[in-house]
């Protein structure tokens, strides 16, 4: 969550006298206050429609093609949601059936990603992917330690990953000191590889993360070679590295549009794997899932009981109380599509990620970094010819038609490659598209006569999210 500093000035809400005059229960006085409690209570009404009014200025969420969170759900959904809005997620004992919907969710995904045994796989649901990575970091950290008998005084843990993972990652690092070797990209190379992983591992590396699905492009790291990489490490060695899979999206991606793809536990070296349920998971945020192979692969000594809520109440999580209401909704969305309805989601989310991404190749001012074949996600940047305009001049002059689309610079060693990156998600579609390739298409002349890009001060990133 970002951080917010408090401010010292005393301006107050503006509020249209209609609010408080037409309401029976009495009007205002005096407008609240922006930047501190009001003295007193004013109508729910009015409290309302001044919140209302104020955020009609955000973005519209379904014109977002920069964020991969979820922003449409079944009317249904919505209300069993708002049915569970006031159960602690945590409070088992109390809200017994929300907790058992919770377990069917692990149940189903331990099936869905082939564990070997899907009745001993561990998982619980997080506030989101974040989360959950952290939670699996904790858990490769304490296997390592146990490897190597404690924390030794010479000794620093290190995590491998690319360049390109989410910020959570390098989060992890700094709060649970351990160290983060980043294998920087080179090339055409745009994330992690075997031979990239294997440069950096030694005795003490805790973990390899392999992303299926990269924020900056939606392409899938090799997690089957980096696995056959480290099997043979460990055979030279005798060094065990387990590997984790940041699947926040493409764990909901993969299963139903890649089955053949080897990517989670048939490899026996996939210790865990996190998803986003608010991503393609199709459910509102936040909602997240941790899960690992078996019991071994979480040391039991995370894992706190408490009481004092009544009952037995095993926990492994960052945070204690949190609504039910979206686990309630991912079992909703489970029960509702299946693996047909998931497969034909994604699908189509997939079909209008390569077809507006193969409009952008026809057009002569652009070069596909990807093509949305693997997530439903493309990145695409400007040719060396363009010299009138770069991509954050179309990302700003979409924003005029309301579309929000970020640009942005890839990670080190390859600074130099400025992308547009469009999400397509579900309900972002195939007319929507065509609407988006009308609005690039107006503008894109104007874009040309530019006697040069503007290179504005906030052309550094342009509203780029996860």
């Amino acid at each position: 969550m970002p951080l917010h500093k408090g401010s010292g000035t005393s301006r107050e809400v503006s509020v249209n006298p209609f609010y408080g005059a037409a309401d029976p229960v009495g009007g205002m006085e005096a407008a609240p206050p922006k930047h501190r409690l009001p003295d007193g209570p004013i109508a729910p009404t009015a409290a309302y429609q001044i919140v209302h009014d104020e955020l009609m200025l955000d973005g519209n969420a379904r014109l977002n093609l920069a964020t991969f969170v979820t922003t449409w759900m079944e009317p249904q959904a919505s209300v069993l949601m708002a049915e569970c809005t006031d159960k602690n997620m945590i409070d088992k004992d109390e809200y017994p059936r929300t907790a058992e919907l919770e377990r069917r969710c692990v149940a189903m995904l331990a099936d869905l990603w082939n564990a070997p045994d899907p009745a001993a796989a561990v998982g619980c649901s997080t506030t989101g992917s974040s989360e959950a990575c952290m939670l699996a970091g904790m858990a490769l950290k304490r296997r390592w330690m146990r490897r190597t008998s404690g924390y030794p005084a010479t000794a620093r843990p290190n995590l491998v990953m690319g360049a390109n993972v989410q910020v959570c990652w390098e989060k992890f690092c700094t709060f649970w000191e351990v160290e983060p070797r980043l294998a920087p990209m080179t090339g055409d190379r745009l994330h992690l590889d075997a031979e990239a992983a294997l440069a950096l591992c030694d005795e003490n590396t805790i973990g390899v993360v392999a992303i299926l699905g990269s924020t900056f492009d939606g392409s899938y790291e090799p997690v089957a070679e980096i696995c056959a990489a480290l099997d043979d490490y460990e055979q030279r060695t005798g060094v065990h590295i387990p590997v984790h899979v940041d699947a926040a999206s493409g764990g909901m991606i993969a299963p139903f549009l890649d089955p053949d793809l080897v990517w989670d536990f048939r490899l026996p070296r996939v210790a865990s794997i996190n998803t986003s349920g608010h991503k393609y998971g199709l459910v509102y945020p936040g909602v997240g899932w941790a899960l690992w192979r078996d019991a071994e692969a979480l040391p039991e000594e995370l894992v706190f009981r408490v009481n004092y809520l009544g009952g037995d109440m095993p926990t492994f999580a960052l945070n204690f109380s949190r609504p039910g209401a979206q686990v309630v909704a991912q079992y909703y969305t489970f029960l509702r599509l299946g693996r047909d309805g998931y497969r034909a989601v994604q699908q189509t989310s997939r079909d209008v990620a390569t077809t507006l991404a193969g409009r952008f190749a026809d057009l002569p001012d652009f070069r596909l970094i990807t093509s949305g074949d693997q997530l439903p996600v493309f990145a695409v940047t400007t040719t060396p010819d363009v010299t009138s305009f770069d991509v954050f001049d179309v990302s700003r002059r979409l924003r005029e038609h309301g579309w929000l689309v970020p640009a942005y610079t890839y990670p080190a060693n390859r600074q130099d490659l400025a992308v547009l990156r469009v999400v397509c998600r579900n309900g972002f579609s195939q007319d929507l598209a065509d609407l988006f390739t009308d609005d690039l298409s107006r503008l894109l002349p104007e874009l040309r006569r530019q006697p040069h890009p503007l290179n504005r001060p906030e052309s550094v990133a342009t509203a780029f999210h996860h």
